[in-house]
């Protein structure tokens, strides 16, 4: 397994050379990248400027270990306002197209939710029509990822959806589609269960991995701590990892970063799963 950082673990005040600079500091072998509203790698980005992002990364030494993005909290596949579901399946869109100009092999997506607690205004949706929507927008999307040669990750959040693995399994089985998989964020699904038990029952659906760890007794985003420090089982984590022949990219994705000496935790990450892989 390779080791990623992603660039929301980093102080975002520092630019994308500056974040893949510390990361091949720390020992990283990738960095995962997020499309943005705008900025330097925003929606508007234009060829020669992903290609400068890519050597701007690849100079270093990395690999850009994924694409990320956080607008799906606000544009949801299954918005009940129609434009907003079609600005997300158009966000993703462009997502696979920077993907694939940045050589990056599988986008992270969120497609939508019931709820989301941490957002008040986030409109609930009933749980059944989010199901059809996520569903139907995943699918025709699974095509035009296929075409384009990138995956779709579908991760595992805390937006009240796809809340067990074997929800999740059967979701990626309607869709059939091997260009559509799990992006399995480890620590998320702590709170609920167990990540041993959704890698054994994903299997070769997952594409990427997202290492977080978290505390049960805080509870909240408040129970969101640095790896090792929480109610992760991460030897039964990787055991299960290696029982399904997982080799590609766990990225490290550590939010919020440090207050004070932010880049610290870019540092002690690394150390972590060192000694989570070793």
């Amino acid at each position: 397994m390779k080791k990623g950082i992603n660039i929301w673990s980093f102080s975002d005040q520092l630019s994308i050379a500056e974040c893949a600079h510390i990361a091949k500091d720390a020992g990283f072998a990738g960095i995962e990248l997020s499309l943005n509203s705008e900025g330097e790698l925003g929606l508007d980005v234009t060829d020669s400027q992903l290609s400068a992002i890519r050597e701007t990364v690849t100079s270093e030494g990395l690999e850009i270990s994924g694409l990320a993005t956080g607008l799906y909290w606000e544009y949801a596949m299954t918005s009940d306002d129609p434009a907003t579901r079609q600005q997300a399946i158009d966000i993703c869109r462009k997502q696979l197209e920077v993907a694939a100009a940045l050589e990056v092999d599988t986008i992270l997506v969120i497609p939508g939710g019931v709820g989301v607690d941490f957002i008040p205004d986030y409109a609930v949706v009933a749980y059944n029509i989010a199901y059809e929507r996520a569903l139907e927008a995943i699918s025709t999307l699974s095509k035009e990822a296929q075409d384009i040669g990138v995956q779709i990750g579908i991760e595992n959040v805390w937006n009240k959806f796809l809340l067990s693995p074997l929800e999740m399994k059967t979701f990626l089985d309607e869709i059939h589609s091997d260009y559509v998989g799990s992006y399995f964020d480890v620590g998320n699904v702590v709170y609920s269960g167990y990540p041993e038990h959704w890698i054994a029952i994903l299997g070769q659906y997952i594409k990427k991995v997202h290492f977080k760890d978290y505390r049960r007794e805080v509870g909240g985003l408040a129970g969101f701590v640095d790896l090792l420090a929480g109610d992760v089982n991460y030897p039964a984590v990787v055991a299960a990892l290696r029982k399904i022949g997982y080799t590609n990219y766990v990225t490290a994705e550590m939010i919020p970063a440090y207050k004070y000496h932010s880049n610290q935790i870019i540092y002690n990450t690394s150390y972590s799963m060192d000694a989570i892989l070793a």
